[in-house]
Order: structure tokens, then C-alpha cells, then sequence
């Protein structure tokens, strides 16, 4: 999924803003409990949000999986080197084949790609490079790194105007 296809003309108000750090906290508050929040009705949360779905703003909602729950116990960023930059499209397409791989990014710096992989175990890992990704015609080397610990993950922050949250409840009083 490419997140650059998003509408250049639609307008995030702060109202917009609101309704997404609300969202970003848990993409299941209910537009009722969001409406409350932002001081307007639940048919203005629903209007909005379907805005900003059609609009790419919002790429979808899901729930976060421990990977470690389901068995993926080492998490690894691979770089990639690709043997000419005008292979990235094609590689990606054959990186997105590959299960374990649950992003891909196209970089600058020391690598053409980055990837993270989760794996069931080092062996496993071992057997994805090995059978999988050095077998995709462009990439001419990577280099893994293994991650010991997430220490956290969130979304991108959303900031807001409080003055303008303070107008529009006053207005609605």
C-alpha cells in the first residue's frame, strides 16, 4: 500500500485534526464518544471520516498483532542493495510476495530498500534470505539488523489548535 496517494486539494481543518488524534488512539472510540469529545454530532464524525477515507488520508484501521503471540519471534530490518535503482518496482513486488515481510520502504542512504521481517527463529530467518529474497533478481546484497526489543510504537503526531477546539465548543453550548 502506498501511502503518497493522497487527495493534495483536501483541506485537514482542525475539527479533521481532532477527529484523528482521537482515532489514533484507538481506532475503535466510537464516533459517538469522538463526537463528545470534539463538540459536534456523530453524523459530522461519520461524514468527516468517510472524507478522509475517500480522500487517503486515513489508510484503514486494524488491529496490532504480537508477533510473538503468533510465533515470529525475532524481528529483523534488512537493508537492501539493489543492482540498478530502476529495479525497485520490480523487487517490491516480489518483497510483497513474501509473508514475513510486513513493510518496504524505498530509501536513501547506504541502502536502495529497507524491509521488516518478522521471523519464527534465526534459522528461519536464515532460510527467507536464502531462499527467498537473494533468489529475487535485482538485489545484489543486505544487511540485517536484529531488533532486541521494541521499546514502542505509535502513530505520527497530530497537532492541534486548542484555541479553535475552545471556539467550537463554546459555539455549540
Amino acid at each position: 500500500m502506498k501511502h503518497d496517494s493522497i487527495d493534495n486539494n483536501m483541506k485537514i481543518d482542525e475539527l479533521d485534526k481532532d477527529i484523528l488524534r482521537q482515532l489514533s488512539k484507538s481506532a475503535r472510540t466510537p464516533f459517538k464518544d469522538i463526537a463528545e469529545v470534539c463538540n459536534v454530532s456523530r453524523a459530522a464524525i461519520h461524514q468527516r471520516v468517510q472524507r478522509m477515507i475517500d480522500n487517503g488520508v486515513i489508510l484503514g484501521s486494524m488491529f496490532i498483532i504480537n508477533p510473538k503471540s503468533v510465533g515470529y519471534m525475532t524481528c529483523t530490518y534488512i537493508g537492501i542493495q539493489l543492482e540498478k535503482g530502476s529495479y525497485q518496482e520490480i523487487v517490491a513486488k516480489e518483497l510483497e510476495k513474501i509473508p514475513e515481510i510486513v513493510e518496504c520502504h524505498f530509501t536513501t542512504g547506504p541502502y536502495s530498500m529497507l524491509v521488516k521481517l518478522y521471523a519464527r527463529d534465526n534459522e528461519h530467518l536464515l532460510h527467507v534470505l536464502r531462499e527467498r529474497i537473494y533468489q529475487i533478481d535485482g538485489v545484489a546484497s543486505t544487511e540485517t539488523l536484529i531488533s532486541l526489543e521494541q521499546d514502542f510504537i505509535r502513530e505520527v503526531p497530530i497537532e492541534l489548535d486548542e484555541k479553535a477546539r475552545k471556539r467550537r465548543k463554546k459555539k455549540n453550548e
